[in-house]
């Protein structure tokens, strides 16, 4: 029966190892008061976020020592966007709205705001933040602290994943995972310290990059026709022999990433195929992987308690407490909704979904998000 308990629980077992280990080593940046920074240039790429850019806007301008500036670059909103930011440019010299033209053949609409936000910047440190993110009071210390140049000459930029805002209960069923999916599957202090391009994790919600890191890949114009921007940018940056550190930003900033269920199912379907490689290997991979992990146990659990088989129950009982342990661990820290420990096969069952649709828009070459729709990332390799 001990070797049928582990066989079958172990799968669970290993996530909760090394997301225990992360939590222990993450970087998390340090508010440091140096003599000297770099001067650094925030930009935000906007596409109808009235309702999120002065937020975001004004939590930038907070930071008066270290913010150069405030670009933020109206990708041919419809709303009151473009107004908002030239009320806030009256208040504050330091910000500056930068009007969209159409978007160019080749291009992805998030690539190409970012890389004309780059053209108008005078920093010497890029911090690329979503419009739905805003700053915290030490965000821009803290990304400082981990780009240091005496840490380590090489390092070239900085990604992390702010403190998540849920609100619907779409968003606080399936936007958790978000950090799990982080936290699961390898040490993250090997984004950092391999040179393996393999390890690799980003977030494009928060990226910072020196200037000469940044022109030195090519910038956004060298991922131009990539949906899954921030992770492409990021392995061009390794694979070029430049080190990053992806950080837990949950003091860095904020975001509310998605509003509502609709949201929430087409912003993770418009990446999440091509986010794992965009192959039905890659897909079948996750599909086994996620469900050993954290639906099986629950399934042996269940079949234990109506047929009685003493392996099945104490294997899916050990399993499942470790399912429970891991999201009880990442929503103490992270300040994640309770009722996701409970609803942690509804939750996975759910992203599995998403990952099916993302595949099927990828196939019919829908992919879609903020009024425009693309093409597979093989077609778009093509053209």
């Amino acid at each position: 029966m001990s070797d049928a308990l582990w066989t079958f629980a172990l799968p669970a077992c290993l996530p909760l190892g090394l997301t225990l280990f992360n939590l222990v080593t993450w970087p998390r940046g340090t508010v440091q008061n140096r003599i000297g920074h770099p001067s650094v240039s925030v930009l935000i790429p906007a596409r109808n976020e009235a309702h999120h850019i002065e937020h975001s806007v004004r939590a930038a301008l907070a930071d008066a020592t270290r913010v150069l500036e405030v670009l933020v670059y109206d990708d041919q909103s419809s709303d009151d966007t473009a107004r908002k930011v030239q009320q806030l440019s009256l208040e504050d010299r330091r910000v500056r709205l930068i009007s969209g033209a159409p978007l160019p053949d080749g291009w992805i609409g998030k690539p190409h705001a970012c890389h004309q936000l780059a053209l108008a910047a005078t920093g010497e440190v890029l911090f690329f933040i979503d419009a739905d993110t805003a700053l915290e009071a030490e965000g821009v210390a803290r990304v400082l602290s981990l780009l240091a140049p005496e840490k380590s000459p090489a390092l070239a930029a900085v990604t992390a994943v702010p403190r998540q805002e849920v609100v619907s209960f779409a968003e606080r069923l399936i936007v958790p995972l978000l950090i799990l999916t982080y936290t699961s599957w390898f040490p993250l202090l090997l984004v950092q310290r391999s040179r393996d391009p393999r390890f690799l994790a980003a977030n494009g919600q928060l990226l910072a990059v020196r200037r000469t890191a940044y022109d030195a890949i090519g910038g956004f114009e060298s991922v131009k026709n990539e949906l899954v921007d921030d992770m492409a940018f990021c392995r061009r940056l390794k694979v070029s022999g430049q080190q990053l550190v992806f950080a837990d930003g949950f003091r860095i900033a904020r975001c509310r990433m998605y509003t509502g269920a609709q949201e929430v199912w087409d912003g993770f379907s418009k990446n999440l195929y091509e986010g794992i490689g965009g192959t039905a290997l890659a897909l079948g991979a996750v599909v086994v992987l996620y469900a050993a992990c954290f639906l099986m146990p629950y399934v042996f659990l269940v079949s234990g308690l109506l047929t009685g088989d003493a392996a099945q129950l104490y294997s899916g009982a050990l399993g499942v407490a470790c399912n429970v342990l891991l999201r009880s661990l990442l929503a103490a820290r992270f300040s994640q909704p309770a009722s996701g420990i409970l609803l942690q096969p509804l939750a996975v069952i759910g992203l599995l979904c998403v990952a099916f649709n993302s595949r099927r828009w990828s196939i019919e070459n829908r992919l879609r998000w903020r009024g425009r729709t693309y093409a597979s990332r093989q077609e778009r390799l093509k053209a």
